[in-house]
């Protein structure tokens, strides 16, 4: 099951007398990704390193290091960390010392992997379109049952008789929705596909 981050997270080591800083943040678009790298990239650093990843697309960057020896070890880091919806920067100032491609590689892939294992991380719950119509004396209970099966209501609609929903909920958690919305109602809402 893939997780994505709570929030902001930051990592930092030195190797070799090269100092590296990392950070990692949940993002929802690639535009989101690129304010972030820009908000967090340091100029004066000697690399700007990063990698993201959202569903199907992915990006990284080496930002002036050795091909495939800093963006590709970041890529894998959130991979193995099994996150979606992450963006990764990793931080060089240059110390003086080579570290040879396979040192970069571990640096930079090591220095994200630690970051994200340090992260708080949600989990990622593919969500199911469903919809219903309740009264409005229970709409407050309807919206709370749903949250605490971590469903989001995406519209709500009010006619004349109640309010119309339409929800996303874990495909796990339709059946025990359906029966805590029934129990609620005494069998009036009903889920729909």
């Amino acid at each position: 099951m893939p997780f994505t981050l709570s929030g902001f997270c930051e990592f930092r080591e030195e190797i070799r007398k090269s100092r590296f800083i990392t950070f990692a943040a949940p993002i929802g678009s690639p535009a989101e990704a690129q304010a972030f790298i820009e908000q967090h990239s340091d100029l004066n650093a000697s690399h700007n390193c990063w990698a993201w990843k959202l569903g199907d697309q992915y990006r990284s960057n080496d930002d002036g290091e050795p091909g495939g020896t800093a963006g590709r070890p970041i890529l894998a880091a959130i991979e193995a960390q099994d996150c979606d919806q992450v963006a990764v920067l990793v931080i060089r100032w240059y110390g003086g010392i080579q570290l040879g491609t396979g040192g970069l590689a571990r640096a930079y892939g090591g220095g994200a992997n630690k970051c994200l294992q340090a992260a708080p991380k949600i989990e990622l719950i593919n969500r199911v379109p469903v919809r219903c119509a309740c009264a409005f004396s229970e709409l407050a209970l309807v919206k709370l049952r749903v949250a605490d099966l971590g469903g989001l209501v995406l519209e709500e609609n009010f006619t004349a008789n109640g309010v119309e929903l339409q929800l996303a909920v874990g495909e796990a958690h339709i059946e025990l929705l359906q029966n805590q919305l029934a129990d609620l109602s005494r069998g009036r809402i009903l889920l729909q596909r």
